[in-house]
């Protein structure tokens, strides 16, 4: 007698679901390790998708010259990093002589909180200390184009005479100037008044949370200096011409080699990047993260796997007279092993939908309590997700199954 796949897999689900609390325990463990996976994953794609969206508004054709690694700040470069001497702000002039596919280069300064005590900016009624502060030089719109919600950029001859004008983020206007209408007016950074006459549009992409961008006062580079001679955190950014990147990342580092008086064989004592490598050592850290997570959730789903083989070898003795029945009215081996097969399946293939829905669940959640961190579930790690929990329920589900249709029909119809 042949049994149709559609009915085995009936009363697959309808033995589960006879003993559902017993198979919602046998579960937890697979629900918990997907639950990791999935909400791990989510939280980078969506983190990885704000990093990607943030550093693509620095221009494809860019190239970022700085003494140390990382960040503008510095505050995680490496302690034999910053030993390293200064770059100078008279690169910039040799890197535009020197290198024929460059097109050309801003230069910026960064200026630390920490240069001084009451780094805040200010107008009456209104002050916040959230601010970014840098000095650049007025060619950075035409290599990094941003909107602007209203005003423009200063002009060469405003920085060259270190003119106390400054481009404000967005969130910053809004803080300053609640009611809008920022451009004209003026404000306090640092004990010093500043003309605002610009500001920019929103920025895209964030690392976690608000993009720092947003909250940025943009002044002259000169003035820049002037305010804050102790400052040395000089970043360079390089344009190249189309297509020739590659090329002028080459010469640029060349160039600054020989300024520099680096020894051949000797590693560079600056850092040149590219957002690409930017982005590329960003995967390599989430790499690892989503290692430990699949650990992690493979301890689950090894402990589910076993409580589900735990469960099916139980279920085997106890409907040991209904195998003997089934087999007796002519039930195959084969049968019998897709019964209890699919019964596996069922109970795996539960655990990864309930830890799907309930990692989508922590995602969302996540999103509302903090919704200026981006995150997304990607469509992967849902098939990866069920898929993994199907295959276990495959494996594990095995060796009770062939128990099951190892067993002799007249021994099993005696079972009591």
């Amino acid at each position: 007698m042949r049994i149709s796949i559609t009915e085995t897999l009936h009363i697959a689900v309808s033995a589960v679901w006879t003993n559902r609390f017993r198979s919602l325990l046998t579960i937890l463990g697979i629900v918990i390790g997907i639950t990791t996976v999935v909400t791990v994953s989510s939280l980078l794609t969506g983190l990885r998708k704000g990093i990607v969206d943030f550093f693509q508004e620095f221009g494809p054709n860019n190239m970022f010259l700085q003494r140390l690694s990382g960040d503008p700040s510095g505050n995680f470069a490496p302690p034999k990093e910053r030993k390293r001497k200064p770059v100078l702000p008279e690169y910039a002039e040799i890197i535009k002589r020197q290198a024929p596919d460059v097109d050309d280069v801003a230069v910026s300064l960064y200026v630390p909180l920490s240069a001084s005590a009451s780094m805040t900016a200010k107008v009456p009624g209104f002050e916040t200390g959230n601010i970014l502060v840098n000095g650049i030089t007025s060619n950075i719109i035409a290599i990094q184009p941003r909107d602007f919600l209203a005003g423009r950029i200063f002009t060469a001859d405003e920085d060259a005479r270190a003119a106390r004008v400054a481009v404000i983020g967005s969130s910053l206007a809004e803080a300053l100037y609640p009611t809008g209408k920022a451009v004209g007016r003026t404000f306090i950074v640092d004990g010093a008044e500043f003309l605002v006459i610009g500001v920019f549009g929103p920025a895209k992409g964030s690392f976690f949370g608000e993009n720092q961008l947003d909250r940025q006062v943009l002044m002259p580079f000169q003035t820049a200096r002037l305010r804050y001679p102790q400052s040395d955190l000089i970043t360079f950014t390089i344009k190249a011409f189309p297509n020739k990147r590659d090329d002028a990342f080459d010469e640029v580092q060349s160039i600054v080699r020989r300024i520099r008086k680096t020894p051949p064989g000797v590693e560079n004592d600056f850092n040149l990047s590219t957002a690409d490598q930017i982005i590329q050592n960003f995967d390599k850290v989430t790499g690892m993260v989503v290692v430990v997570s699949i650990a992690i959730s493979a301890l689950g789903l090894l402990v589910g796997g076993i409580g589900v083989m735990n469960i099916m070898l139980v279920s085997v003795t106890e409907r040991t007279r209904e195998i003997g029945v089934r087999k007796a009215i002519g039930a195959r081996r084969f049968d019998i092993i897709m019964q209890f097969l699919l019964e596996a399946i069922s109970l795996t293939g539960l655990g990864g939908i309930l830890g799907i829905l309930f990692s989508v669940g922590v995602t969302l959640l996540i999103g509302v309590i903090f919704p200026s961190l981006p995150s997304q579930v990607p469509a992967w790690a849902i098939i990866a997700g069920f898929s993994v929990s199907v295959f276990v329920g495959v494996f594990f589900g095995v060796w009770p199954a062939v128990k099951a249709s190892r067993l002799d029909p007249v021994e099993a119809l005696r079972y009591e």
